[in-house]
């Protein structure tokens, strides 16, 4: 059964022009792109996205960073998307990402990993519904 996912390619990527070649690494993979827009954040927005990490110690240097340039924001679907596009991306840290992983091909530290991916149904869930309106998902 088709699932949707969430995706940012995060501003590290898109400032190193990485963008086009991460597209195609997940349309190559067989996810259908059913939303995108490119758009640039405030650190207030970035709080709110990632909120479940307010008391983590790289919580405001992450806010700042997704602040600090435009991003991709994505809505993706095929079956079996959020799971398969975590194994896409790669390990958080792209030392220990798979060869052949969008993070071990294009991110460059932890924090700058090029893109984010939805871990689960629920966080999907609410992912998508932080940044998209239900008319842009049809």
């Amino acid at each position: 059964m088709s699932q949707r996912t969430f995706s940012i390619i995060k501003p590290d990527a898109v400032r190193n022009g990485y963008t086009g070649a991460i597209l195609a690494e997940i349309q190559k993979a067989g996810f259908r792109l059913v939303s995108i827009k490119k758009q640039s954040i405030s650190v207030k927005q970035a709080e709110g996205f990632y909120a479940v990490h307010a008391a983590r110690p790289f919580f405001k240097d992450l806010c700042a960073f997704m602040a600090s340039g435009p991003l991709y924001l994505l809505v993706l679907e095929k079956d079996n998307a959020i799971a398969d596009l975590c194994k896409l991306m790669g390990a958080t840290n792209p030392a220990n990402a798979d060869e052949g992983a969008i993070r071990k091909k294009f991110a460059g530290s932890i924090q700058e990993n090029a893109i984010h991916g939805s871990d689960g149904d629920e966080t999907a869930a609410f992912e998508i519904g932080y940044w998209f309106a239900g008319y842009e998902l049809v």
